[in-house]
């Protein structure tokens, strides 16, 4: 099968890979490279570095609406294009190209976690289980026809992070499986149930913020949510404070925000309703600290606040 492959990050690079194997890729877009680094120059994406490797012809418009980027695509002659973490939206005309239309590789189970960010959105949630649904893409945002679906538990030591790793090997082993059923016609759409959509909102780095007045399980879960990006912070005076790992610890009775004790292992802080204990943290321009590095290097102690300022 002719496949034209659209994707940037190492998720949708986890897929390609994948689809490499078994299938005819003949083109693939991504998106522009993208300043990176401290140097902030230019780098390619996971999928463009794959791509090239391969030998790949790599296509990165700005856009997608253009009728000369949308020609190039159908001069392809693709049976199908696969989608995963793209990052531009696909018009209709570029959607009614390939002859069996566009699959979609997304991180949630349909139709919870509509959007950009169905796996720190799970996460935050509480949710127990996620998974990968392949779509049959229309012009709405993820409402097209599920084609299959794999489900994944979410363990309660689950970052966003390693959560990602889990998905993205599963969505790749979805794909595939769903390209030779394609193929077989086993494939059979069902329509998403409207009435249990829930949206997925974009990250933004503000409401990476731990607010102190939350229950100690929310932010515990806001803690793995964030992870690694954009990461969850709170401030000792003017200094903001990366919290990379944390547990709920013991209940405890104090102002939210307020250090009640320091040990080896440990920052702990009360929350609305128990208390979290800080555990890796990190200063602007510094290295990840266990809690005891880290009160070595800023001097907090029991009764000062976080997140006072």
């Amino acid at each position: 099968m002719k496949i034209i492959f659209a994707g940037t990050p190492q998720f949708a690079a986890t897929a390609l890979a994948a689809l490499l194997q078994e299938n005819q890729i003949v083109a693939v877009l991504t998106q522009p490279d993208r300043p990176s680094g401290r140097g902030m120059h230019l780098a390619a994406s996971p999928v463009k570095q794959l791509a090239l490797q391969h030998g790949l012809p790599v296509l990165q418009p700005a856009s997608l609406k253009v009728e000369e980027v949308q020609r190039t695509i159908a001069q392809y002659e693709a049976d199908l294009m696969v989608v995963a973490a793209y990052g531009l939206i696909l018009p209709k005309a570029v959607l009614q190209t390939p002859r069996y239309g566009c699959l979609n590789i997304h991180a949630s189970l349909l139709p919870r976690w509509r959007g950009a960010a169905p796996i720190q959105r799970a996460i935050l949630a509480g949710d127990s289980e996620t998974g990968i649904t392949i779509m049959q893409m229309d012009e709405g945002l993820d409402t097209g026809d599920m084609l299959l679906k794999k489900r994944c538990s979410i363990a309660a030591s689950d970052t966003a992070q390693t959560l990602h790793d889990k998905l993205a090997e599963l969505g790749a082993q979805s794909i595939v499986e769903a390209v030779r059923e394609l193929q077989t016609g086993k494939l059979i759409p069902e329509k998403q149930e409207e009435s249990a959509a829930t949206y997925a909102a974009k990250l933004t780095k503000g409401e990476a913020r731990l607010d102190w007045n939350q229950d100690a399980v929310q932010l515990e879960r806001a803690v793995r949510g964030y992870f690694p990006s954009p990461t969850a912070f709170t401030t000792f005076g003017e200094i903001p404070i990366k919290i990379l790992r944390a547990r709920t610890g013991e209940d405890d009775k104090a102002e939210p925000g307020t250090i009640i004790a320091v040990d080896k292992s440990r920052i702990l802080v009360a929350c609305s309703n128990g208390t979290l204990a800080l555990e890796l943290l990190q200063k602007p321009g510094g290295k990840a600290l266990t809690a005891a590095q880290f009160v070595q290097s800023l001097p907090i102690k029991v009764g000062d606040r976080l997140g006072a300022n």
